[in-house]
């Protein structure tokens, strides 16, 4: 098994006064040769926008973009007529395919929001561009999985043989996970709480990405969430 540990504050990061944000991944203004992507998985950015302000119209192309709302009231608008709030729970899901336009914004004036937002190679390029969300209910002391391949057994699917799982452990709970196909890693992310995965102490925000891996123990030390995620290297 090889291990590569990503600390919280290893992160790239940028304030722009609107926009606080901070990428596992290089991206935007943030460069790092040895931190381009986990397989499959190209960024991972932690954003936190202030009320009354949001990302404009922009495009995307061939690209499997999941955002996670932690915190707030997310807006999304998009040029397949999606109108869409996510709140705390919900994942959203967007195939940009051969191309679309999209805006987010924070649905408040004045409270901040924050959000996960997480871009996956797609397996197959210029597929019609698709949107789709959903709540998720993740019971305590269970990895409950969100996203995956498409004709899979995941409430949501992108056009990749990947899957998306959150993670959520009281203290002193352990739960194992099992790659679901061969050579793929799975990378980690505490989002709030403390764990331990092979040895490796993760506290908040930070991230460890696995490879020649078996099954893992993931042992939580006080309440924990988490996003686990398996992509093909």
């Amino acid at each position: 098994m090889n291990t590569t540990l990503f600390k919280a504050d290893t992160r790239g990061h940028a304030n722009y006064g609107w926009l606080d944000t901070h990428h596992v991944f290089s991206f935007g203004s943030y460069m790092h040769p040895e931190r381009m992507n986990f397989g499959m998985l190209r960024v991972f950015n932690d954003d936190v926008v202030e009320g009354g302000s949001g990302f404009g119209e922009h495009p995307h192309r061939n690209m499997e973009i999941i955002s996670i709302p932690l915190k707030g009231v997310l807006m999304h608008r998009d040029s397949m007529g999606h109108a869409e709030a996510l709140h705390p729970g919900d994942v959203q899901v967007m195939s940009a395919g051969r191309g679309i336009t999209h805006s987010e914004f924070n649905g408040s004036d004045t409270e901040p929001v924050e959000f996960l937002q997480i871009w996956i190679i797609p397996d197959t390029p210029n597929v019609q561009p698709r949107y789709d969300q959903r709540r998720i209910i993740v019971p305590q002391n269970s990895i409950e999985l969100v996203v995956g391949p498409k004709d899979g057994d995941a409430p949501l699917w992108i056009h990749q043989t990947a899957w998306l799982s959150m993670v959520s452990l009281e203290s002193d709970h352990t739960r194992e996970y099992i790659p679901r196909s061969e050579g793929t890693g799975i990378f980690i992310f505490v989002i709030e709480g403390e764990l331990t995965v092979h040895e490796q102490t993760l506290q908040r925000r930070d991230a460890l990405g696995l490879s020649d891996v078996g099954s893992i123990q993931i042992h939580a030390h006080q309440q924990t969430s988490a996003v686990l995620i398996e992509v093909p290297l």
